[in-house]
């Protein structure tokens, strides 16, 4: 069969319909599991500091969206986020190369000087793509999962610290100390209030979702969760998330991040959720062995793949 023609081009409104059914189709052909809303991919193409028309680009055969690479800059660490997708009947095409020339030239202007990209350990095509491209594994990271039916939480650890829900209006002081609690770790950047509020906008979310340890009135830890779409829920089990956590370094030690967590899973599972999942550094021991001890364990890898840009 003679190849298509591809063009690759900037994302324009009118694409968005051919953006999801990329997404379902190649979704539904990887057997993935994920839910792809509208909805969701609409309020994704509106996060702050990022423009689709600029950062979102299509790979189009035929006058239909095969592919996409998408771009999220986080430039104060200098690097941009990469987000690759090609449906499954045009892969080994040529595709992503073609999509990260494009891309490449976008990161330059923004002024960064590395790309990021993550792909499962298992996906040994897109490995093999990623290294004859250019990138190099720099980071492993691991996909960890609780059942939460049979759950027995511990004893909460101290009574020194109190728990209750971020509020409105405290989207400031929740980035000051997310940006505290990882101003130490790989490829963190710090957060403004404006992507801490968007965040807390998107559809099944609120600042409920959000459990803070507090030494008064002072923030110490926090526990983000949330409930996770997917795409058969009638018959799969509910799962839930845990995006971010973490303890202020001026805290540790004293038992914090066994509280928050321990709140994090009492929401959840009451909630209804069956299944939590999050993912951890691979070089993070304390965190991995806090998730350990309540009993995590390691489901899959997903690998941190880094280029340079001349």
């Amino acid at each position: 069969m003679r190849q298509p023609a591809y063009k690759i081009r900037n994302y324009q409104p009118p694409d968005f319909n051919g953006y999801v059914k990329l997404q379902v189709e190649a979704e539904k052909a990887d057997s993935s599991g994920r839910c792809t809303s509208r909805q969701l991919l609409q309020e994704y193409l509106q996060r702050p500091s990022y423009n689709p028309e600029k950062d979102l680009f299509i790979a189009e055969a035929s006058g239909k969206i095969v592919g996409f690479l998408n771009i999220t800059s986080e430039l104060i660490t200098r690097r941009v986020l990469l987000n690759c997708l090609v449906h499954p009947r045009h892969r080994r095409r040529g595709l992503a190369r073609l999509l990260l020339e494009a891309a490449t030239r976008r990161a330059r202007e923004l002024g960064a000087t590395v790309m990021h990209i993550s792909v499962s350990e298992k996906n040994l095509a897109g490995r093999e793509i990623l290294s004859r491209l250019g990138f190099s594994l720099v980071r492993r990271l691991l996909e960890m999962s609780l059942p939460l039916h049979d759950l027995k939480l511990p004893d909460e650890p101290s009574n020194e610290f109190a728990l209750r829900h971020l509020r409105r209006g405290e989207e400031e002081g929740l980035a000051l100390l997310q940006n505290r609690c990882f101003a130490d770790t790989w490829g963190f950047n710090p957060n403004t209030p404006e992507e801490i509020a968007y965040s807390l906008s998107l559809s099944g979310t609120s600042v409920a979702d959000v459990v803070l340890v507090c030494d008064g009135e002072r923030p110490a830890g926090y526990c983000w969760t949330s409930t996770v779409c997917e795409r058969s829920a009638e018959t799969s089990p509910k799962k839930g998330r845990i995006p971010m956590f973490g303890v202020d370094p001026d805290y540790r030690g004293r038992g914090i991040g066994k509280l928050a967590l321990r709140a994090g899973l009492s929401l959840l599972k009451d909630k209804g959720v069956s299944i939590v999942e999050l993912t951890v550094d691979s070089e993070n021991q304390a965190a991995y062995s806090l998730y350990r001890s309540f009993g995590f364990q390691v489901l899959a890898r997903s690998l941190y793949y880094e280029k340079q840009i001349d």
